[in-house]
């Protein structure tokens, strides 16, 4: 794959923390391509580094080693202003918690990135209508349910037309029928907008609706396969145990 096909291309990354007195390596020399334009989910227990590793690509912490690139950019030596530059310009990020402002309606919470960003903060109607807000937009957090707030935060995290969408658990907080719901929602967001998306979970229902579903293991991508895109999480559930043996155990 060229390297102008790829939106994300992580090369041998090490990160490890430390805790108390011992340091613990949480991703083991990992490499990960993701193509312009793919939807791609990673699986892995709790503990595999699935976090670690957006919050890597997101530029909201530094690897030990190796290398990362996000939308054709190399994060290696950016400054703590030019990573804000490059979360704010280049990706969108979307949490299990929906970090949204009470006290600013859902369509100022939208905007305030665009806001802080020098930008005159208008947001497209059509953006709002895909994600079907446009009756809710001056609506505050605490009138929306849970699937309307993570519209919110999706809506957000899409404002600044990023070119790669990275979600962190994003049905974490949902029932089972609004987790359906965004998922319909992604899908067409990538569909539609040949939006890239790399999303986390735990889930092999939220992981089947991706092009592609990795599995992470102790810091390292084991296996892959691809996913279905209707939803069906049978198949991805099989590969996931079989993939992850004992650890399988500490889904979270």
């Amino acid at each position: 794959m060229s390297d102008k096909a790829l939106s994300i291309r992580a090369i041998g990354v090490h990160k490890s923390y430390r805790r108390g007195d011992r340091t613990v390596e949480v991703l083991h020399g990992l490499d990960l391509e993701v193509a312009r334009g793919e939807f791609v989910a990673i699986m892995g227990a709790s503990g595999s580094g699935k976090s670690t590793l957006l919050h890597l690509l997101a530029g909201l912490a530094t690897p030990d080693s190796g290398e990362l690139e996000v939308g054709g950019h190399s994060l290696k030596g950016l400054s703590d202003a030019a990573l804000s530059r490059f979360r704010r310009r280049t990706i969108g990020l979307v949490f299990q918690s929906f970090n949204l402002v009470p006290c600013l309606s859902a369509e100022d919470n939208i905007r305030l990135p665009l806001l802080m960003d020098g930008k005159p903060g208008v947001i497209d109607p059509s953006l709002l209508t895909m994600l079907g807000l446009q009756d809710r937009s001056l609506h505050h957090p605490d009138a929306l349910s849970g699937g309307e707030q993570q519209r919110v935060a999706i809506a957000r995290a899409l404002a600044g037309n990023p070119e790669v969408l990275l979600a962190d658990e994003p049905t974490g907080n949902l029932d089972s029928l609004t987790t359906r719901e965004l998922g319909k929602v992604l899908q067409q967001l990538n569909r539609e907008q040949k939006r890239t998306i790399l999303l986390v979970t735990h889930d092999a229902l939220v992981a089947s609706w991706a092009h592609r579903v990795l599995f992470l293991r102790d810091g390292r991508m084991v296996d892959e396969m691809q996913g279905d895109g209707i939803g069906d999480p049978t198949r991805i559930g099989e590969k996931y145990f079989a993939s992850m043996g004992t650890q399988a155990r500490g889904i979270a």
